[in-house]
């Protein structure tokens, strides 16, 4: 019965996973441990969902290796999976309609799931009609899971970098959403909160989730350590490590890739272009 309380949580990472690395799975372990451990929550689902290639970040490889380490990394996993939505749209997709888009997609889910002792296709029909997300409408779906948005302090802090986000997504996913945030050595994401005014407002809607175990693994020095051909074994699992191998991913050419190129946020909220 107590389960049964508990509000259903689906848990979105959205980012470059390039390559995904064992602290992200480890993200998902400890969100989910903090939420339930609050009595309030049962995490039901976690998605990891990579960016397409159109973000255009520096070293950034092809969507199709990123979403392949990414699926080899959640094998084993009994309820963290990989998602090709983002990845695979022609260009670069903000976040809030990511999220957006997973919302609709749970949403659709539990549509089927009501209507599925329903005989008459009509009354299917109609049933998936009401669930059809609007952005504008913010409306709760009854029985919908909730989907909160999972990621570290630095695109918490990413928040306040100009011209990076719309004020109007961040404002929709701290408020209607919510945001699970894991610290980091170095960051303090308490003190971020308390000097933005969105943040602030929405607190209650922001998890910080403290990691007590130090486990500062960053892809950017993955990446480092690959293109000298030092050993990142253990660093990502062995099934990512193989896979590089075998592809030949993340050397010193792969590392300049875009580098001459704006970032697609910056691109498109300030008018900039590429050298």
């Amino acid at each position: 019965m107590e389960g049964q309380s508990r509000t259903k949580v689906v848990l979105l990472a959205c980012g470059s996973f390039n390559p995904v690395t064992n602290m992200h799975l480890r993200m998902f372990e400890l969100a989910r441990d903090h939420l339930e451990d609050t009595g309030q929550y049962r995490v039901v689902k976690g998605i990891i969902s990579p960016v397409g290639d159109g973000y255009k970040k520096k070293g950034l490889i092809e969507a199709c290796h990123r979403l392949e380490m990414a699926r080899l990394a959640t094998e084993n996993s009994d309820w963290i999976i990989v998602d090709s939505w983002e990845s695979l749209q022609p260009e670069w997709v903000e976040t809030n309609k990511v999220v957006r888009h997973h919302y609709d997609e749970l949403a659709a889910e539990q549509n089927d799931d009501d209507v599925d002792t329903v005989k008459y296709s009509k009354k299917r029909r109609i049933n998936k009609q009401v669930y059809c997300f609007e952005g504008s409408s913010h409306q709760k779906r009854r029985g919908c899971p909730q989907l909160m948005l999972l990621c570290g302090a630095d695109v918490l802090e990413s928040f306040g970098q100009p011209n990076l986000w719309k004020q109007e997504d961040i404002n929709e996913i701290v408020s209607f959403y919510g945001l699970v945030c894991v610290t980091r050595s170095g960051s303090d994401p308490h003190k971020f909160i308390q000097q933005s005014d969105t943040l602030w407002k929405y607190r209650r809607n922001i998890h910080i989730v403290h990691e007590w175990v130090t486990n500062e693994i960053s892809a950017t020095h993955v990446r480092r350590a690959l293109r000298r051909s030092q050993s990142v074994r253990y660093l990502l699992p062995d099934t990512v490590v193989d896979y590089i191998k075998v592809h030949h991913l993340y050397t010193a050419e792969s590392e300049q890739k875009n580098a001459d190129v704006v970032l697609a946020p910056l691109q498109r909220y300030t008018g900039a272009s590429s050298s």
